[in-house]
């Protein structure tokens, strides 16, 4: 198995990138490769900085451009093939690698998966999937997370189907709970888009829909699979990640809290497309590369894109 990582891509790349990959390096599994994408030169010169030069299960591939964070993103792809991106995705699409992560430019990144490896037949709208710590244990998938900041009730509905095989197969969980986030826990709440997703995924037998949830029930472990828009979800996703830079300035220490550090899992994949691509904050620390490449190896392994377009065909 092979992990691509633009190296390039972030407010602190590349080294906070290639630090990131030396720690994940360190306790990979034998048959995990990660392929860092980038300047060479740069690249190697801060793996033997980090006392990475011996080690076998890390490669390099030469990208000389960089797609800025403040770039177009279809526009700096078409104009910058060489780029850390660019060539990230080249590698995804001829299946020299079996995922893609960055840290950069998330347009470039979503841009890039739809015209590489492509949607999935059948699936009208890729998204971008979030884990939400539950006080329960675990994590809640919640899509889309800023992809699609407009949605039609037939998006909504299918991301509910999406998610729960997401989270079967990368979770493990039999048959997880889906729930639509709402103004009300009561069928007829919500607005008009909200109302109609209600009756789609509700009438849909191949997801466990166990109706609506509330903004205060979004920690509650009432839930595996959290179905909203793009913009509400952003929305949600970035409040709770506030939580522990709140607590952390008020000296509050708490093993809860601490999961909602944006550090803990450390990236969110595209889902619905041919492929495994992960985006990561553009601030990731270290600590946060070497989570993203742990989710995906777990991803890789659960093979749940190839399970998606297995449902939806």
């Amino acid at each position: 198995m092979k992990i691509a990582v633009d190296a390039m891509g972030g407010d602190y790349a590349p080294d906070a990138i290639v630090e990131g990959v030396v720690m994940a390096a360190a306790g990979l599994p034998e048959q995990v490769t990660i392929v860092l994408v980038g300047r060479q030169s740069i690249v190697q010169a801060l793996l033997t900085k980090y006392g990475a030069d011996a080690r076998t299960n890390i490669e390099c591939v030469q990208a000389e451009d960089i797609i800025d964070m403040g770039e177009h993103p279809t526009k700096a792809l078409s104009q910058k093939p060489n780029s850390s991106i660019g060539v990230g995705f080249k590698l995804l699409k001829d299946r020299q690698v079996q995922a893609f992560c960055s840290a950069g430019n998330t347009g470039a990144m979503h841009v890039g998966a739809l015209f590489s490896v492509k949607a999935i037949e059948g699936v009208i709208r890729p998204c971008i999937a979030g884990f939400v710590p539950q006080i329960t244990g675990g994590h809640a998938v919640m899509l889309d997370i800023g992809a699609n900041a407009d949605c039609k009730p037939e998006m909504l509905a299918q991301f509910g189907e999406i998610g729960s095989i997401y989270a079967q197969y990368t979770f493990g969980i039999d048959r997880p709970r889906v729930a639509l986030m709402n103004i009300g826990h009561e069928e007829q709440k919500g607005s008009l888009v909200a109302q109609a997703a209600h009756q789609l995924l509700k009438d849909n037998r191949r997801i466990n829909f166990i109706g609506n949830i509330e903004g205060g029930d979004f920690f509650a472990g009432k839930t595996d699979v959290i179905v909203t828009d793009g913009f509400t979800g952003n929305t949600l996703f970035k409040l709770g990640e506030s939580f522990y830079g709140l607590a952390k300035e008020r000296g509050i220490t708490d093993a809860f809290i601490d999961q909602t550090n944006y550090e803990s899992v450390g990236g969110s994949p595209i889902l619905g497309v041919h492929g495994n691509v992960i985006i990561a904050h553009g601030i990731s620390s270290p600590l946060a590369i070497r989570n993203m490449i742990s989710l995906a190896i777990r991803q890789v392994e659960s093979d749940a894109y190839t399970k998606i377009a297995q449902a939806l065909s």
